[in-house]
């Protein structure tokens, strides 16, 4: 028996409920992207929605459809992030009261933005050093309050909410052939997935996932969902170490195509995103954009719609997404050189050994000594990622003996 049997979903019935609370994003028609994957492409936009993110609208349907009884005693959530305001936000809405567990470790920045939305509604309790303390202590606080915890995905009333987004897409583009959804626990993924499959079964459904953080497809691939021992967090909006099991359901059995994409890749989308449309996405925001170049030859031709997922992108990581970005693409690079002790060295390196458009961007000695050489950390951004070879050669030639730390994942992360 298929999942869509064993439990009855009602997204138009969700669609109504929300409909006041939820704003309804746009579907926007995106001229770069369509002309350069030669498509029609389309991005749904819940970047955009009241808090930023499509979380509220699986929060507040279950929120929205509990008892009395369970209303007068409050809900509880564990969330670093959207699912966090998401809650918050249906609380301060339903006039409930809500318990909110986040990391000790939340930015602080994520926990001013849940408070913001919940007001007085909510008591935010930090506790653990990673979501899986946080997640424990939330459970046996639920408990031990008679309380009604709020899961961020694997629930069908979580399901059925983030399914409006498939909703709205289906209204205002009918003849969609493709469409392309991020996945941290798979909630959205089934619920979009559900409603448009069942309205037309020969829409190509793609999932994507963060390379670092593999969950769905490492589930698929085993038959069923299976706790990740270790994950990328980078893509905090999709790094989850295991899928529910009724996502898993759905997702194995709605899925036409699974991807993993690289880290640096949804950098370096994220940056085109903002330099070119003026579009502020987090990490798992840009899922779904930076798949195309894996998925241009299923699209050319067809309508496609790509979830731009949720806008919380912290100003402060935006460093660190150029720097993932410019490496991913082969213009940032590391070594450790070692410098002869004597007077010019350094001279001879920036004249003779970086190109016209090479720069410089970090130099540090690790150890000077007085022995015949010592080495250095130097960071290198170059212009062209064709650039890289010379440059490499142009050391060799000159006699400057160099560790390429890009190459070498334990001491780019020690030294770097």
């Amino acid at each position: 028996m298929s999942v869509e049997k064993e439990i009855e979903l009602d997204f138009l019935a969700a669609a109504e409920r929300l409909k006041g609370t939820v704003k309804r994003t746009p579907l926007e028609y995106n001229a770069s992207l369509s002309e350069k994957y030669n498509a029609n492409i389309y991005l749904k936009r819940e970047d955009l929605q009241l808090v930023r993110s499509y979380k509220l609208r699986g929060a507040y349907n279950m929120i929205s459809t509990l008892q009395p009884e369970q209303i007068a005693k409050g809900v509880v959530c564990a969330s670093a992030g959207n699912h966090a305001q998401g809650v918050a936000h249906s609380c301060k809405k339903l006039n409930i009261k809500g318990v909110i567990f986040m990391p000790e470790i939340t930015p602080k920045q994520k926990v001013k933005q849940t408070e913001m939305f919940g007001g007085s509604h909510i008591e935010i309790i930090l506790v653990g050093d990673t979501f899986d303390d946080c997640l424990r202590e939330a459970l046996l606080y639920t408990a031990a309050h008679s309380m009604t915890f709020i899961p961020p995905f694997d629930n069908a009333k979580i399901i059925e909410g983030q399914g409006t987004v498939g909703v709205e897409i289906y209204e205002d583009l009918p003849e969609l052939d493709v469409v392309v959804m991020p996945i941290g626990g798979g909630g959205l993924a089934s619920g979009v997935g559900s409603y448009i499959k069942n309205l037309k079964p020969n829409v190509h459904l793609i999932g994507v996932e963060p390379e670092g953080a593999p969950s769905m497809k490492f589930a698929m691939e085993n038959g069923g969902p299976v706790i990740l021992e270790e994950i990328d967090r980078f893509v905090d909006g999709a790094a989850v170490k295991r899928v529910g099991n009724l996502t898993f359901e759905y997702c194995t059995e709605l899925l036409d195509q699974m991807l993993l994409i690289p880290e640096g890749q949804i950098c370096t989308t994220i940056l085109k995103l903002y330099n070119e449309d003026a579009i502020v996405v987090e990490p798992a925001g840009a899922l779904a954009v930076a798949s195309l170049d894996q998925i241009k030859d299923t699209i050319e031709g067809k309508n496609v719609v790509l979830i731009v997922s949720g806008g919380n992108n912290d100003i402060e990581r935006m460093q660190e997404i150029k720097e993932k970005s410019l490496l991913f693409e082969g213009l940032k690079h590391y070594f450790i050189v070692r410098f002869p002790q004597r007077p010019g060295a350094l001279k001879l390196f920036v004249n003779n050994i970086l190109g016209p458009q090479d720069d410089i961007t970090r130099f540090e000695f690790i150890k000077k000594t007085n022995r015949e050489y010592g080495p250095a950390l130097v960071g290198i951004e170059l212009a062209k990622r064709t650039d890289y070879d010379a440059l490499v050669q142009r050391m060799k030639e000159f006699k400057f003996e160099i560790i390429e730390l890009n190459n070498d994942q334990t001491l780019f992360e020690y030294l770097v």
